[in-house]
C-alpha cells in the first residue's frame, strides 16, 4: 500500500520531544484496514517514509484516532522543514 499526503509538522514537547505529521483522516481509514497484518503491536504499523528526495524507515504511532509520522531530526534538516510548515509525505506500508 502506498499514499501521499501533505500535514503541518509539530513538536511534541513530552518527556522524549519529537516532530510528527499526522496522517490525515480519509489515509488513516485505508491504514487502519491494513494494519491487521502488519502491526507488530500497539497498533504501529512499519513503513518507509519519503519527504522530498530524503526516505526514512519508521513506524507510525497510533494516536486519538489517526496515525503520526515521526520525522528526525536528519530529515528535517536535509529537507529544511520548520515547525508548522506543510510537509507532503508519502508512504509506503512494510510487509
Amino acid at each position: 500500500m502506498e499514499l501521499a499526503f501533505s500535514g503541518e509538522l509539530w513538536f511534541w514537547r513530552g518527556p522524549a520531544p519529537w516532530h510528527f505529521v499526522t496522517v490525515p483522516a480519509d489515509e488513516c481509514r485505508e491504514l487502519e484496514a491494513s494494519s491487521a497484518l502488519v502491526s507488530y503491536g500497539w497498533g504501529m504499523i512499519p513503513v518507509t517514509a519519503r519527504v522530498g528526495a530524503t526516505a526514512w524507515k519508521t513506524s507510525l504511532w497510533p494516536k486519538d484516532g489517526r496515525y503520526i509520522v515521526p520525522v528526525r531530526a536528519s530529515v528535517r534538516k536535509a529537507e529544511g522543514l520548520e515547525v508548522g510548515e506543510p510537509v507532503t509525505v508519502r508512504l509506503t506500508v512494510d510487509v
